[in-house]
């Protein structure tokens, strides 16, 4: 079982910057796949950035097109960490963000499904203000 705990939410104004965090539990971090998705009131949740876990020491990243420029994921497997760094954050960024885990193996067209991912965390609120 892995637990995710995110952090890092808040108000911004539009223009402005915010980084989540998202600390896992487990033994073997290292070699999860990690999601950020985001759920906006009324919407349906959707995808934001992803990470790969380490393979021959690197990782791959994905980005919606929506973010992608702006947001930047990163991990720190020392720490069991990873982290979505949002620059020039809009309103429409604005919206509750779920860490996501897979400790299994996630394709390349799987990366944006979020049945794809088997932990959640419990969201963080971001708000950019206009």
């Amino acid at each position: 079982q892995v637990q995710l705990e995110e952090s890092g939410g808040g108000l911004v104004q539009a223009g402005g910057s915010l980084r989540l965090s998202c600390t896992a539990s487990g033994r073997t971090f290292s070699s999860y796949f990690m999601g950020w998705f985001r759920q906006a009131p009324g919407m349906e949740r959707e995808f934001v950035a992803a990470i790969s876990g380490i393979i021959s020491g690197s990782s791959s990243t994905y980005y919606a097109d929506s973010v992608k420029g702006r947001f930047t994921i990163s991990r720190d497997n020392a720490k069991n960490t990873v982290y979505l760094q949002m620059n020039s954050l809009k309103p429409e960024d604005t919206a509750v963000y779920y860490c996501a885990a897979s400790d299994g193996i996630v394709k390349w067209w799987q990366v944006r499904l979020s049945t794809s991912y088997d932990y959640w965390g419990q969201g963080t609120q971001v708000t950019a203000s206009s």
